[in-house]
């Protein structure tokens, strides 16, 4: 298996383990009486599942996303030079914008 896909899995299985952390809390304070509603209804346990899928979705998502931006690149580019981002050897050269000025009428003026 890539080791993208290993990196894929690892980092999903952790988002859901925050979303399961993150529904558990949710439930245990009591946030808006969620409790009391999952608790107090028949389907209560399928609101709980969605809504630890739906957050797992999110969390897994965002978890993956912090791996990949921190994940370290080797530097391939052979020179040490610090352009800051502008490309070597091209200089602005400054263009004259001639076109015969209009008004709002649309007749032209010389």
């Amino acid at each position: 298996m890539p080791d993208l896909v290993k990196m894929y899995i690892r980092h999903s299985v952790i988002g859901f383990i925050l979303s399961a952390v993150f529904v558990t809390m949710l439930l245990y304070f009591n946030v808006v009486n969620l409790w009391h509603l999952v608790t107090h209804s028949d389907v209560g346990f399928l609101a709980v599942f969605l809504l630890w899928l739906f957050n797992g979705i999110v969390f897994a998502g965002v978890q993956f996303g912090i791996a990949v931006t921190l994940m370290r690149s080797d530097d391939d580019d052979d020179d040490d030079d610090d352009h800051r981002g502008h490309p070597v050897g091209l200089t602005p050269i400054p263009v004259e914008a001639t076109a015969p000025r209009r008004t709002f009428t649309g007749v032209r003026q010389g």
